[in-house]
């Protein structure tokens, strides 16, 4: 005789459940992405993150508003073509590795609100050592509304895709405030800069628009929604 399940769960087994349900990371819940948006771990399963503004490694020196989950959020035509960069760099042993992407709107505002505190300075030494911070929007570090907002901005490097996943030395760390991280900024050696054309190079022939003063920074050349800004959470 077969055996019938009960029709209500008993104790043991809620308790497994809840057990389950508390172990799971937070974006296994997250609300589905808006249409046109994708996952990009789900696309690129070999890309490395190193998601900053999920963390207080960064130059407000804490987390930002908006990002709830550290995953990476780009429209689909924007991952497709990253995704080709990876192709193309996978022959030699190298890879993609992103800081930020899809950064919704209320983060943009916390800059705002940041670069207007002029009191906050604990993270000076290390990403505007030579910047006032007095002087951030008006040198164009900080603005009211950002590109990543319309889902197709990209900040990375190249790393060497076996672990422990070394990047190249571009000269300057990411989000570093100054003219050191423009990309064609002549102070560094030859293999060095060559880093940076590396980077400028195969994102270009993949579709990318490179961004003048600063050297991980690129726009889908043929982005979807070229005059929305979105503020969905990152979750």
């Amino acid at each position: 005789m077969a055996h019938r399940l009960p029709d209500h769960p008993g104790k043991g087994t809620w308790t497994l459940l809840m057990a389950i349900l508390l172990v799971l990371p937070a974006w296994c819940f997250a609300a589905s992405l808006p249409q046109g948006f994708v996952y990009v771990d789900e696309l690129i399963p070999t890309a490395q993150f190193e998601l900053r503004y999920f963390t207080e490694n960064n130059f407000l020196g804490q987390k930002v508003d908006g990002y709830l989950s550290p995953r990476c959020i780009l429209t689909r035509q924007a991952a497709d073509a990253l995704k080709k960069v990876q192709d193309t760099l996978a022959p030699f042993g190298l890879g993609i590795k992103i800081f930020d992407a899809y950064r919704p709107q209320r983060a943009v505002d916390h800059f705002v609100r940041w670069g207007r505190d002029l009191k906050d300075t604990r993270m000076k030494a290390f990403y505007y050592p030579n910047v006032d911070k007095s002087r951030v929007f008006e040198e164009g570090y900080i603005a009211a509304r950002s590109g990543h907002s319309r889902g197709s901005t990209v900040d990375l490097t190249i790393v060497s895709l076996a672990a422990p996943h070394e990047e190249l030395d571009m000269g300057t760390g990411f989000d570093f405030f100054g003219p050191e991280s423009w990309p064609e900024h002549p102070s560094f050696p030859p293999a060095l800069r060559a880093h940076r054309m590396l980077l400028q190079t195969v994102m270009k022939q993949n579709g990318f628009k490179p961004y003048d003063k600063e050297w991980w920074h690129f726009t889908l050349a043929n982005e979807p929604f070229p005059d929305t800004y979105f503020d969905f959470p990152v979750e």
